[in-house]
């Protein structure tokens, strides 16, 4: 039996499958690979009704889903899903051609894969250990969002409850640590966890956004100065908003901050979203054109994901392109999304621009960004965001990992 460790303990499984030889089996395959409650259904308006109902303790781990279904199908499944906000983790089964099953996968960020029926143990497998998703699964049923206010987000602000955590980039050849991604977490006393889509908007809308992202700035410094003092010189790689870009000070607002805490521009790589439009010879131009010819880093984020991503890196100065992870993730065995990563990577080759692989969860997609020469690479595979305190432990147990992180092809010395 292949090693479980991946999994975590009690796991729970909804399988939506009408054929009632494929549903036996599909249930024995999961009773081999550990799950100790596995629930049936022959179509997708029983599942959803389930789902909804209080039969269920909670949302299961997994939903295995067939795309032909009668009534219903499976993409209308998905879409409901969407719409009652249940984030299941889904592995999709279908008899389909390979290019159909691959274009449904794009469909929801809670795929795990698409497998070609008969399924195999093997397979199965495979979807599982690279799914980080059940690692982070969550009963949205259960768990409606709480309304956060301007004035909730003002007083945070205000008191640092919202602090960075920071995500590992490692070097694509050696696997060694490179720098950080500083990312945004909330804490709220009583709430808990806020996460940054409910509370990043609403700055931007209310003004908020530049208080917000010099907190954050001021906080990511001083831990890469603290870093630094001990000897270790990372890059620190924070978010722009285009509403920030569009403020008179901006370039004035960023220098000052890295001149507090003492980094070189250099050790600073900002990050722009790909889809956000920046206007030729507008503020946001002239801003990260100044910010380059300062000597800050400046990375297209998210790239592919929107329909500027040539005229944006032919406009502006970047040192660096991060590769969305609806790209990376379940490239090793999807051929159009190796396509694309191949494409995204001759062309900043020829750019003479440095690579970001977003997303990495499984070796398979790691070794793929390797072959194909990526610069560096962050996802769940290398490590989650942590706190900044945490980071010297995990650069020691990362060091233990070298081995198996590191390029094929790379000499041993080098890591």
């Amino acid at each position: 039996m292949s090693d479980l460790s991946y999994l975590p303990p009690s796991l729970s499984v909804l399988i939506v499958e009408d054929s009632v030889p494929q549903r036996q089996h599909a249930v024995r395959l999961c009773e081999q690979i550990g799950f100790t409650d596995i629930w049936q259904c022959g179509n997708g308006q029983e599942a959803l009704d389930l789902l909804a109902s209080d039969r269920l303790p909670r949302l299961p781990h997994l939903l295995l889903l067939d795309l032909s279904l009668p009534g219903m199908d499976g993409i209308e499944i998905l879409v409901e899903l969407g719409l009652r906000n249940y984030s299941v983790p889904i592995v999709l089964a279908s008899s389909h051609e390979r290019a159909l099953i691959e274009s449904v996968v794009g469909m929801s960020p809670y795929i795990l894969a698409g497998l070609s029926k008969p399924l195999s143990l093997e397979a199965l497998h495979g979807a599982l250990k690279g799914g980080a998703l059940l690692h982070g699964h969550t009963d949205r049923r259960q768990s409606p969002r709480t309304p956060v206010t301007v004035e909730m987000l003002r007083e945070a602000i205000a008191q640092g409850q919202i602090v960075p955590h920071y995500q590992p980039k490692v070097d694509g050849e050696t696997a060694l640590l490179r720098g950080v991604e500083a990312l945004a977490r909330w804490k709220h006393p009583e709430l808990g966890w806020i996460p940054p889509d409910q509370f990043v908007p609403l700055a931007e809308r209310e003004g908020l956004i530049r208080d917000l992202t010099l907190h954050m700035m001021d906080r990511s410094f001083a831990q890469c100065a603290s870093w630094a003092a001990h000897g270790l010189r990372l890059t620190m790689a924070v978010n722009l908003s285009p509403h920030l870009l569009r403020h008179a000070t901006v370039v004035e607002d960023i220098c000052t901050v890295k001149r507090r805490h003492g980094l070189q521009p250099s050790q600073v790589v900002l990050e722009v979203t790909e889809s956000t439009v920046v206007e030729q010879a507008g503020p946001g131009l002239s801003a990260l054109a100044r910010l380059r010819l300062k000597g800050f880093g400046l990375a297209i984020d998210d790239y592919g994901t929107g329909f500027s991503s040539m005229l944006q890196l032919a406009r502006i100065p970047f040192t660096e392109l991060k590769i969305d992870r609806s790209f990376v993730h379940g490239a090793s065995s999807r051929k159009g999304l190796r396509v694309i990563l191949e494409s995204a990577m001759g062309l900043a080759r020829g750019l003479e621009i440095a690579t970001v692989g977003e997303g990495v969860e499984t070796m398979e997609d790691w070794r793929l960004l390797q072959q194909f020469g990526c610069s560096t690479g962050q996802g769940w595979l290398i490590a989650k965001a942590m706190d900044g305190d945490e980071l010297p432990l995990w650069i020691k147990n990362h060091h233990l990992r070298l081995r198996d992180l590191r390029s094929p092809g790379a000499s041993p010395l080098q890591a």
